[in-house]
């Protein structure tokens, strides 16, 4: 049986539970982009994670700061820009291992925000900010 991680509704339990299982093969749907800022910038944590290269690219979002304490965190203000990557070629099942990597909706939330790519396009991505940046905007 094949099916991709939207077929299973996003949940993350029952996603390890097909790989696990090996009852069913999760197809990759639609690639997709991911604006990083904190460690994912680094090719080989990325390899870790993923267990396989990934490409990046140059980009930038405004209004906002990049901090560190434990993890790294975004804050927002409104004249100053972040500096980070486009990682591409991200899979539904990339982005699963990713949300618990990230300990989603613990630590963080995955959403979409536009930023700016090297060659000044806007580009819409998804990105991972800390949950009371997602309780803020509630």
């Amino acid at each position: 049986m094949e099916l991709t991680y939207e077929d299973i509704g996003g949940n993350l339990a029952v996603f390890h539970a097909a790989c696990a299982s090996r009852r069913v093969t999760i197809l990759a749907s639609a690639e997709h982009l991911l604006f990083v800022y904190g460690s994912l910038m680094n090719p080989a944590e990325r390899v870790r994670i993923l267990g396989r290269p990934i490409e990046a690219s140059p980009a930038r979002l405004a209004g906002g700061v990049r901090g560190r304490k434990r993890h790294y965190f975004v804050t927002r203000q409104a004249d100053a820009v972040i500096d980070g990557a486009i990682l591409e070629g991200l899979s539904a099942g990339d982005l699963a291992v990713l949300d618990e990597y990230e300990e989603v909706p613990a630590l963080y939330t995955r959403e979409r925000i536009e930023v700016i790519a090297g060659d000044r396009r806007k580009i819409e991505c998804w990105i991972y900010l800390p949950t009371s940046w997602a309780k803020a905007e509630s």
